[in-house]
């Protein structure tokens, strides 16, 4: 069933402890969108939400969210405090459909016949049978296994725990579902799967997320945060971004014009207003000035930069395991069968699911765990700065940014210091501000410059972005490309895998092997290990251990259909690739016209010249709505194909 939630913001203002977040704000989101929440960090994108849901109430202003009315459960956020408790993953979920939870609970203590028919008939108005089902499901997209969805919830950790709350609010399906950066607990499984089900969502969706994929993937518009204000944009983040670019340099363009403008008009005032002559026409040009509304520059945010220090050459290979074996003493090792190398100019990333094994694997090269069997060697002075999101919750609140480096750095000048945390976007009052007043993402800038401080020659990256918003994740890919060390990450952002690594190792079923393809082989790996379980399971069900060995046979015939599905994409995937170049291209011609447009000296020239350059531009206007036709249809027959 379709949303009825419609979202209304009119002049909303709201102030946090004096200090202003939304200044008379106004948007508009129709029943049934799904909306991705960008920003700064800090200005406000999570306040918002609380606000929708009626969390925090406004200053002045009006909220008001259309097709809810008498639903107390039509909206939905997932809550601060992870579940616990002897209550199971399965039953935790199920109990989120609270109107089914009421009936079947009814349904146990009625004795009037006519009552139970009518509770019979509601629950399969709302296709209760099939909801154990439903949720098993999308508890297993969310990684737990039958079993782990039968165990008692305080047997998991904080995380796995934050993802049942999230399988119970997509399994509730409220009418205006409210996530504030629900990837951050997912591996990169969990992620794929959580941007297919959010796409196909039928009803209103409001996500606060820095994940670039998600944001072009599932969403079918950006609401932007800027400036105290709402702006909502139709389409996914990159298109957003393209048509505030091009917003912004014709803003400035208008500005740059109206100032030349204002120029003239303010010389000839300056010249004339004392001579008699002139003076009416002085007087004229002072009133029309007065009257101008000025047209500011456009603000674009400031620009997050990294860089970090060069390390040392050393001689290859820098690490190396040969039959290895890695896990924590006196228990069974966790990953055997270790052969691996890794060399200075070494991009890798790991896959797998969360508990298979890839922190353990990362601290093994990292020298924080010895292996347990098997031969190892490591270059000598091998320096390795590894990132883990524990780190960022170990740093001293009551220092500074500069105290924690300086530690590190005592005999560095205060000058190296500042430019030590200047490279990873802490500048100014941010480098000595305690850190108990940082933001997330200022935490883990902060992190990334004490694991950096010593030029390491690895650099080993456990989800690094969970706390930074898209221009510091965009920056944070350069920064990798550029730097001359080797680097592995482990992160669920498809984007910073996509455009740093180069190879991929399988950290799975207690051993590390290369994955043969990128990432969008990966996904349709994981689609054919789904439905072959799938398979199995019905295979076992009906045919018992024939069954299985019959399943064995068909996983094989299903992992060579896979083979040959991924090379008939091949030139699927080639002809999406240069519809994406092409559009890029002319993006950039468009660019290059809209700057000429924009540059005051442009009008210089004759009203010909002039018109042909905005011909020029509705010329290559069109040009990009045609490819962006091309584009779209060459994604969806790879996503079809896929």
């Amino acid at each position: 069933m379709l949303s009825r939630a419609m979202i209304r913001i009119r002049e909303m203002t709201y102030r946090v402890a004096g200090r202003v977040l939304f200044d008379a704000a106004s948007a508009t989101v129709p029943s049934g969108h799904k909306v991705g929440l960008v920003g700064r960090n800090g200005s406000g994108k999570s306040t918002l939400l609380r606000l929708l849901s009626g969390s925090l109430h406004l200053d002045s202003g009006e909220i008001a969210i259309d097709g809810i009315a008498g639903n107390p459960n039509a909206i939905g956020t997932v809550e601060q405090e992870a579940p616990s408790g002897d209550q199971t993953p399965l039953d935790f979920t199920l109990a989120a459909d609270r109107e089914r939870a009421s009936l079947l609970e009814r349904a146990e203590v009625e004795t009037d016949p006519l009552r139970i028919a009518e509770i019979q008939e509601r629950l399969v108005d709302i296709s209760a049978h099939v909801a154990p089902s439903r949720a098993a499901s999308i508890l297993a997209g969310l990684g737990f296994d039958e079993p782990a969805q039968n165990q008692p919830l305080s047997s998991f950790s904080g995380g796995w725990r934050m993802r049942v709350a999230i399988a119970a609010l997509l399994f509730a399906e409220p009418e205006l579902l409210l996530l504030d950066e629900p990837t951050n607990h997912l591996d990169l499984e969990a992620a794929m799967w959580l941007e297919m089900h959010l796409r196909a969502y039928p009803k209103t969706l409001v996500v606060v997320s820095h994940d670039r994929d998600l944001l072009n993937r599932a969403v079918t518009g950006i609401l932007h945060l800027e400036n105290l204000k709402l702006t909502y944009y139709t389409g996914g983040y990159d298109r957003f971004e393209r048509v505030r670019a091009e917003r912004l340099a014709l803003q400035d363009a208008m500005a740059r014009k109206q100032a030349s403008q204002r120029k003239h008009m303010q010389a000839f005032v300056d010249r004339f207003r004392y001579t008699a002559s002139k003076a009416r026409q002085a007087q004229s040009r002072l009133k029309a000035l007065e009257r101008m509304d000025v047209v500011s520059t456009g603000a674009a945010e400031p620009t997050t930069v990294f860089r970090f220090p060069e390390p040392a050459v050393l001689p290859p290979p820098l690490v190396t395991f040969n039959k290895a074996s890695v896990g924590y003493a006196p228990g069974e090792p966790v990953l055997t069968g270790i052969d691996l190398r890794l060399d200075a100019d070494d991009r890798i990333g790991f896959l797998g699911q969360n508990g298979n094994g890839k922190s353990t694997l990362a601290k093994l090269i990292a020298g924080r765990l010895e292996r347990m069997a098997g031969e190892s060697h490591r270059t000598a002075k091998l320096k390795v700065g590894f990132f883990a999101q524990h780190q960022v919750d170990d740093l001293v609140l009551e220092d500074t940014a500069t105290d924690h480096l300086a530690r590190l750095m005592p005999d560095a000048p205060k000058d190296r210091v500042r430019a030590r945390l200047g490279g990873v976007g802490l500048v100014q009052d941010k480098q000595t501000t305690k850190v108990k007043h940082l933001s997330g993402g200022e935490k883990a800038r902060l992190t990334i410059a004490l694991i950096t401080h010593d030029s390491p020659h690895v650099l080993i990256l456990d989800e690094p972005t969970n706390h930074l918003d898209i221009d510091a994740r965009d920056a944070l890919v350069q920064a990798l490309n550029d730097y001359k060390g080797a680097v592995i990450l482990i992160s669920h952002d498809r984007r910073l895998l996509e455009l740093t690594v180069d190879r991929l190792w399988m950290v799975a079923d207690g051993t590390v092997q290369p994955f043969e393809g990128d990432l969008s082989d990966y996904a349709g790996w994981l689609r054919d290990r789904a439905k072959a379980s799938s398979a199995k399971k019905t295979k076992t069900a009906v045919g018992g251990e024939g069954g299985e060995a019959k399943g064995r046979g068909n996983r094989k015939e299903m992992r060579k259909a896979a083979a040959d599905r991924r090379k008939e994409n091949a030139d699927i995937r080639k002809a999406a690739r240069e519809a994406e170049k092409a559009l890029e291209k002319l993006t950039a011609r468009r660019q290059t016209v809209i700057d000429k447009l924009g540059d005051p000296l442009t009008y210089e020239m004759s009203t010909q010249e002039v018109k042909a350059l905005v011909q020029k531009k509705e010329a290559v206007d069109r040009e990009i709505a045609a490819a962006e036709t091309a584009w779209l249809q060459a994604s969806e027959a790879l996503e079809a194909a896929e």
